[in-house]
């Protein structure tokens, strides 16, 4: 397998998480919360690295990848920390993201989106034993040393790997 055909896998991996993560709010009806959103900005952003790594590899584009798994790794991270507070420490729930982008300043909409809120502590599907945050951790870490591993090992390894 080349360096594009690794980067391209790793681009359909999160092409895939994306299309499960849109099934799960249009069809099982569960409604993204703000941190929740920001977790989709983080695999769009490592999808679209990725699929421009597998158009033009460079090792950069695999490190920027790592990078932006980093960040969604950190945001899923503080919505599973949420999820696990006791109910009198759960922050309260707010307006929803679009209600605050239209009336709130930006600085404001921020903070809330990166800080979360009461509905980002709210668990409304598991699977063996994960919330979806756990998932979205678990796999903003795998793909964090996958783009690490594309960036340092795969091309070392010549035109394959």
């Amino acid at each position: 397998m080349t360096f594009r055909a690794g980067a391209a896998l790793g681009a359909l991996a999160c092409a895939l998480l994306l299309g499960f993560g849109y099934y799960l709010q249009y069809v099982q009806g569960l409604d993204p919360c703000p941190l929740c959103l920001l977790q989709r900005g983080f695999f769009y952003a490592v999808i679209v690295i990725l699929g421009v790594a597998a158009l033009h590899p460079r090792r950069i584009y695999a490190g920027l990848a790592a990078l932006f798994a980093a960040g969604g790794a950190a945001t899923a991270g503080r919505q599973v920390w949420l999820q696990h507070l006791p109910p009198d420490k759960v922050p309260q729930c707010g307006p929803d993201l679009f209600f605050m982008l239209e009336n709130f300043p930006l600085s404001r909409t921020l903070k809330a989106l990166v800080s979360g809120t009461g509905e980002c502590a709210v668990v409304d599907w598991t699977f063996l034993g994960l919330s979806i945050a756990g998932w979205s951790l678990a796999w903003f870490v795998a793909l964090f040393f996958y783009a690490l591993w594309l960036a340092i090992v795969a091309p070392r390894r010549g035109k394959t790997f």
